[in-house]
């Protein structure tokens, strides 16, 4: 197959542009100025009087003096119309979600995979701006017919950034250590039996079983490669082998990226010396942030908030994405273990009315899979919003207005109050009386995606391919659906792209049948940037944020 430059070759919301005009033009008002130089007398012919050298001195100096005077103007000139084209050594982007950690292999959470994946770490494969699986440290790569092997040839030279050389060794290595250890996400590649290295610039992955996805998953954490040898803290410190380093990371405040200036691909070396994330939960303090000059970017931006940005110095973007933001019931609670409870649930809710209060640019989902994923259908006539349904559904549970069903919601404070506050509104008419726990995204991680200890959770689901999660009865969801499991698994085993997507279409159909959460809408994520800002990767920046390209034109 041919190389790719992939996620990192493109640069969706601007165009880069060159100019040399404040150059050039400062280069031509420092020449000598002829019309001076002919008011210049030349001497007689015979031995010079000294009278006559200094009206030549002084005539010479008030030229230096003049063509000086020239050459600010017109620097001046350049500075008022291209000063623009003066390029900031630091570009500052405004974050909502900050990673409580940089153990990007023990560690949950896509912040930390959208800070770290293709800028710090780099894996087998990458992602490009399509959601499709393109070249990354491997070059290509060959299948065998049985779908069971994968050679990947690597690039050559490359190194990590503190000189390490990086080779089919370290990628073997890290790969058979994601499995031995289990680190996060292994069981994405839970048919991977095992990584060897050929030889230098050469990995074959065997596998128990065909695997459609395995390559997709390789460009998340699954496919990272790490130094074999190196000894540094995962959890304050990050070493891999991208075009930045992590120069300081303060999970209440920033994370400060530095270009790494022994980077290996010279294709991708960072534009921009330094990019400083910072982390602003709050919606309207990051877009007082963007308006202030402190932060040049924002994302995501609140789409209502977006809408006071000035347009003449700032641009806003929205594009389709994987988020989905989700409201899980807990099947294994007693109270949500009733099918019809869960139905009321989703026939209650008023989708339309969220989006609306959002600023209208979400989209209706209706099911587990994404518009951006294989499997994708549009499931939201399943349920559609039906007060008089929902309250016949509590009514045959056992449930009323005067004898209300009592369920708590817990999710991050990150995502504000608005939310809970609409849904507790929704299902109060049909004899839900909702309790809200706030907590901090820290506390959520532990008591809710590691513990499984709520009733209801609202969270963005924001992972691409992660229909697995339904065919995982382990993972915090506690959904156990057998027939759901075995339609996942032959889509895994298919050969063909829509035979494949035939049974994740069956699959996602029945998940959203059984109602065991309520997919409020699709995130469309809305980035906001000041003008002088080239290279920014706006599509899928929720999942992964390539900035080796992202430059700042003050």
């Amino acid at each position: 197959m041919s190389e790719n430059n992939g996620v990192y070759g493109e640069a969706d919301a601007t165009e880069e542009k060159s100019s040399a005009n404040g150059t050039e033009t400062t280069q031509n008002a420092a020449s000598t100025d002829e019309s001076l130089n002919a008011r210049v007398k030349q001497p007689k012919r015979g031995k010079p009087k000294y009278w006559l050298w200094v009206i030549v001195a002084a005539i010479a100096a008030v030229a230096v003096v003049v063509g000086v005077c020239v050459a600010r103007g017109s620097t001046s000139g350049s500075q008022t119309g291209e000063a623009s084209d003066t390029i900031s050594d630091t570009l500052t982007i405004g974050l909502k979600l900050a990673p409580v950690s940089l153990d990007i292999r023990q560690q949950s959470g896509t912040a930390l995979e959208q800070v770290l994946i293709g800028n710090v770490y780099e894996g087998l494969v990458s992602r490009g701006s399509d959601n499709k699986v393109q070249p990354g440290l491997a070059k290509s790569w060959d299948i065998s017919t049985d779908g069971k092997t994968y050679m990947f040839h690597l690039n050559e030279h490359m190194s990590f950034s503190n000189g390490d050389d990086l080779d089919a060794e370290d990628v073997a290595w890290s790969i058979n250590q994601l499995k031995e250890q289990q680190y996060y996400n292994a069981d994405q590649v839970a048919s991977l039996e095992r990584a060897e290295a050929v030889d230098a610039n050469t990995v074959r992955l065997t596998l128990s079983s065909p695997d459609s996805n395995l390559l997709w998953y390789l460009t998340g954490r699954p496919g990272l490669v790490f130094d074999k040898d190196a000894q540094y803290d995962a959890k304050t410190q990050a070493l891999g082998s991208g075009p930045y380093t992590v120069e300081s990371f303060d999970s209440a405040d920033k994370m400060v990226l530095k270009a790494n200036p022994s980077y290996w691909g010279s294709e991708h070396k960072a534009k921009t010396e330094r990019v400083v994330l910072r982390f602003l939960p709050d919606d309207n303090a990051g877009v007082n942030a963007l308006k202030s000059g402190d932060i040049q970017v924002l994302l995501p931006v609140n789409a209502t908030l977006a809408k006071s940005l000035d347009a003449t110095n700032f641009k806003t973007v929205v594009d389709e994405g994987s988020d989905k933001f989700t409201l899980v019931f807990n099947c294994a609670n007693d109270k949500l273990a009733d099918k019809r409870v869960r139905q009321a649930i989703r026939h209650a809710i008023n989708h339309e009315e969220i989006i609306a209060s959002r600023g209208g640019v979400d989209a209706a989902l209706g099911g587990p899979i994404a518009s951006v994923d294989p499997g994708y259908e549009d499931l939201t006539s399943l349920y559609p919003h039906d007060v008089s349904k929902a309250k016949q559904l509590m009514a045959a549970a056992g449930y009323s207005t005067d004898h209300p069903l009592t369920l708590t919601l817990t999710y991050a404070n990150t995502y504000g109050t608005e939310l809970g506050d609409q849904l507790r509104s929704q299902l109060a008419a049909i004899g839900i009386d909702l309790k809200i726990n706030y907590v901090e995204f820290s506390t959520w991680l532990k008591d809710v995606h590691s513990n499984g200890d709520y009733e209801l959770s609202l969270v963005d689901h924001a992972d691409s391919h992660d229909f697995y999660k339904w065919a995982t009865p382990s993972y915090y969801y506690h959904y156990d659906n057998k027939e759901v499991q075995e339609l996942y698994a032959k889509a895994l085993a298919a050969t063909d792209e829509a035979t494949g997507e035939n049974y994740l279409k069956q699959a996602a159909k029945l998940v959203s049948e059984d109602a065991p959460a309520d997919w409020l809408f699709s995130y469309r994520a809305s980035v906001s940037y000041a003008k002088g800002v080239q290279g920014f990767p706006d599509k899928l920046s929720q999942i992964v944020l390539p900035l080796w390209q992202i430059t700042y034109v003050k």
